[in-house]
């Protein structure tokens, strides 16, 4: 923490990833949204979603949480009231993206053969075995 955020003439204080790292506690917690840095550390037991949503991006990346949560207006004007300033440029193509997930995907193009064939061969087992077991022995 020994860097001071660098400002520039108009205002604008600009946080290295290294700093806002280390805001990742209760005393202090910072979160990254679409590149500006928000100390959220007072609004945690207010926050709506839960404290725990927001230390789980402490000192992170928050903007893709932020986004498919789909906050409010209202919401966002608070949330502009907690910008303390902004990632250093130099810093930006640093930000940890979001982990992808291993998730097998199906293709959207699908067969004629799990369309078609398996749901017919599946009727016509179930149609034999109705006709085996219901036939009258003599």
């Amino acid at each position: 923490m020994g860097e001071k955020p660098e400002q520039i003439p108009d205002g604008v204080k600009y946080y290295r990833l290294s700093e806002i790292e280390a805001q990742n506690s209760f005393k202090s917690t910072w979160i990254i949204i679409h590149n500006k840095v928000y100390d959220v550390t007072k609004f945690l037991e207010e926050h709506p979603g839960g404290e725990e949503v927001l230390r789980e991006q402490a000192g992170g990346n928050a903007t893709e949480s932020f986004e498919d949560v789909g906050h409010s207006t209202d919401a966002r004007e608070m949330a502009s009231s907690m910008v303390i300033g902004e990632v250093h440029p130099d810093d930006r193509a640093k930000i940890a993206q979001p982990v992808e997930t291993l998730v097998t995907t199906v293709k959207d193009e699908s067969s004629w053969w799990t369309n078609l064939v398996i749901p017919a061969l599946a009727a016509a087992i179930v149609t034999l075995m109705y006709r085996i077991f219901t036939v009258e022995t003599d």
